[in-house]
């Protein structure tokens, strides 16, 4: 059976410079899949044609940090850029694009040709603070995308208030690194079981899952 090696990771895509080459229907998918998880991505577009999606995408917008360039790209349009995503529709530009940013060391996403990424763009589910990343090492984004609509039909709305509760109770328990994971373990294995009852005994702050239940 084959073993999925890609290590997952969360970027601060606002921290970063992020260039996409081509901005038809392709990469309108690509900027509107970036902006939906990260709102203040910084992203530069470069493309021949603007797809009017794009358009009306910035327009509704309340914030972005978007820029599109409408011509041709040339390799010197990489200097300066952290990721970059070949999202056109013509595969030797796409090639083109992907041995340009290999040369420059930059990490590449050409769309549709896993064998030339150095990462995907996988299907997230997003509860508040909860963000869980899904992939099938390129070979079926459909599946990716039922699987997520799946998620997030099980996942209970209560998570995004829970999470702010438990970061506030770690805040509050003593002890060391050691001790305040044990005791955020005890605490958290409750809730898989309806949170009943007090896992820690009382030692942390007390009535934590009560405290858990309360609305903020």
């Amino acid at each position: 059976m084959e073993r999925n090696e890609l290590y997952p990771v969360f970027l601060k895509l606002h921290t970063l410079q992020t260039l996409i080459v081509g901005a038809g229907e392709v990469g309108y998918e690509k900027l509107s899949f970036i902006l939906k998880s990260s709102p203040k991505a910084r992203v530069t577009m470069v493309a021949t044609w603007i797809n009017p999606d794009i358009e009306a995408l910035l327009n509704t917008a309340q914030e972005h940090f978007v820029q599109i360039h409408q011509r041709a790209f040339h390799p010197d349009d990489l200097q300066g850029y952290d990721l970059v995503i070949a999202a056109t529709n013509i595969p030797e530009l796409n090639r083109e694009v992907q041995q340009a940013a290999k040369r420059l060391g930059k990490l590449i996403n050409v769309a549709d040709t896993p064998d030339l990424c150095d990462f995907y763009l996988g299907s997230i589910v997003t509860r508040g603070p909860l963000k869980i990343g899904i992939s099938t090492n390129g070979q079926s984004p459909t599946f990716a995308k039922r699987f997520r609509q799946v998620l997030e039909a099980a996942l209970p709305e209560e998570v995004e208030d829970l999470l702010p509760k438990l970061n506030e109770i770690r805040d509050r328990l003593g002890g060391d690194f050691a001790h305040k994971v044990r005791m955020l373990n005890q605490i958290t294995s409750t809730l898989l079981t309806g949170m009943a009852g007090c896992a820690c005994g009382g030692n942390c702050t007390g009535d934590c899952i009560e405290f858990l239940k309360k609305p903020q």
